[in-house]
């Protein structure tokens, strides 16, 4: 499987939501909606596999908790969203091997400026499903760390699911110019907080450490992968971890709604573990959330 995806012909002609039911080669925003004017909206990644939408209730509730966190107006109803993502579905018939991204913008302001008391016309909902599979592939990734920090709360709280995202994305051109994956990144004080694109597991000694989610995202699959771990008795540790923990870890493995578990055989230039293989922890939980992650999912209608 390739670790990036290119651009699958078979979603040219699909169907998009932009406050309704359009052809994706029709769908815009206004150039005064919010998340053009200053990137001012939330957003969430849903996959859908076999008939099934994977943590669905998760991904909404985290989608209206992130809007009210940024004091939208007229934020739609749980079941408005609900009812977008699975009308656009079923237009495009679309069932398995599917990647909904879901925006919610401030809306459209009366005129260009920066100030909320603008948005006078309701948020903008974007259902976008496309024909995608997982990010990386399973030969294992590698990682640089970046010189970009991750904001914690005395900047911008990385719990709100925002779309402002520069600093993640120039992480990752870090990365593309190392002719690397993805880029660690590190909190204000030097501790790891996640990737541009994941959150991060260390194993070590049969233990699985993680990063506090103090500057990173609490993932839903990072939040899965821990309970997974407790319930199969596996020791949990979840505290600040320096980059020296990581390089000397045995294991070493991302997660993430596109990227599932994908095991790091390399961080700046340091080989992890003493294989190239996914260690026996990782593979054990990539196992356990490849069946339980499709067992707790909602039918589509």
């Amino acid at each position: 499987m390739a670790k990036f995806n290119q651009p699958d012909p078979r979603n040219e002609d699909t169907l998009v939501w932009v406050n309704g039911i359009v052809p994706r080669a029709e769908a815009k925003v206004s150039v005064l909606d919010s998340v053009v004017q200053g990137g001012d909206a939330v957003w969430e990644g849903l996959r859908i596999l076999s008939g099934r939408a994977l943590q669905l209730d998760d991904h909404i509730s985290r989608l209206l908790d992130s809007a009210h966190a940024l004091a939208f107006t007229d934020i739609p109803t749980r079941a408005a969203v609900e009812d977008a993502i699975f009308q656009t579905l079923k237009a495009n018939d679309m069932t398995d091997g599917v990647h909904c991204r879901i925006t919610l913008t401030r809306g459209m302001k009366s005129t260009s400026g920066m100030d909320p008391r603008l948005n006078v016309f309701g948020p903008t909902l974007i259902v976008l499903p496309e024909y995608k599979g997982m990010v990386y592939g399973d030969e294992g990734i590698r990682l640089i760390t970046s010189a970009i920090r991750r904001n914690n709360p005395s900047f911008l709280d990385s719990k709100i699911h925002h779309n402002n995202l520069l600093n993640n994305i120039i992480a990752k051109i870090e990365a593309n110019v190392a002719g690397v994956d993805d880029a660690l990144m590190l909190d204000s004080e030097g501790f790891i907080a996640e990737t541009n694109a994941t959150n991060v597991f260390s194993v070590r000694k049969g233990t699985l450490v993680t990063p506090t989610a103090v500057a990173c995202l609490p993932g839903l699959t990072r939040q899965f992968v821990l309970e997974l771990a407790r319930n199969a008795n596996v020791p949990v540790t979840e505290r600040r971890v320096s980059l020296s923990e990581f390089y000397t870890a045995d294991e070493v493995f991302t997660t993430g709604t596109m990227g599932g578990l994908a095991h790091v055989v390399e961080i700046d230039g340091r080989r992890i573990g003493e294989s190239i293989g996914m260690g026996p922890l990782t593979t054990k939980l990539q196992s356990l959330y490849s069946d339980q992650i499709w067992e707790q999912a909602l039918p589509l209608r």
